[in-house]
């Protein structure tokens, strides 16, 4: 927020995009990720309400959610009981990498994407909670939890 603050006259100035990297996790919360959850819905709302304050100004304001992106966010991520988590619990290798990730969203800025959901799952994600809430309540349950205990 402060950089946009510092930057903003000049992103008016020349009717550029502020960009703000979310996650699915903005749309829809996830068990275990519940902090995580909560700022990424405030960057959602923080961006929508700042693309609505700078229509008139012609700046571009969009949100990326990239969906699971191969990183080294498991070097500071934590566990449930605040410990470092180590490897991460997901297949990583089958994860989007950071570099492709960049790519989209440099296109979408090209473009004056007003969002950006990458992947086909987290396009889904949104789709069903939009539409089929309680149905993706299960889902999800079942994707993240097992017998109650957290599994990713």
């Amino acid at each position: 927020m402060y950089c946009t603050k510092l930057a903003l006259s000049s992103i008016i100035e020349r009717k550029g995009t502020i960009v703000g990297i979310s996650s699915i996790a903005g749309y829809r919360g996830l068990p275990g990720r519940s902090g995580y959850s909560a700022s990424k819905f405030a960057v959602n709302g923080w961006l929508e309400a700042l693309r609505t304050e700078l229509m008139d100004d012609k700046v571009n304001v969009m949100w990326v959610c990239p969906g699971f992106t191969a990183s080294n966010i498991r070097n500071t991520a934590l566990n449930n009981e605040g410990a470092p988590q180590g490897e991460s619990p997901m297949d990583e290798q089958s994860m989007m990498s950071a570099e492709a990730c960049a790519t989209h969203i440099l296109n979408a800025i090209k473009r004056r994407r007003r969002s950006l959901v990458l992947t086909f799952t987290g396009k889904r994600t949104v789709f069903m909670n939009k539409f089929f809430s309680n149905l993706t309540d299960k889902l999800v349950k079942k994707f993240f939890l097992k017998k109650g205990k957290l599994i990713r």
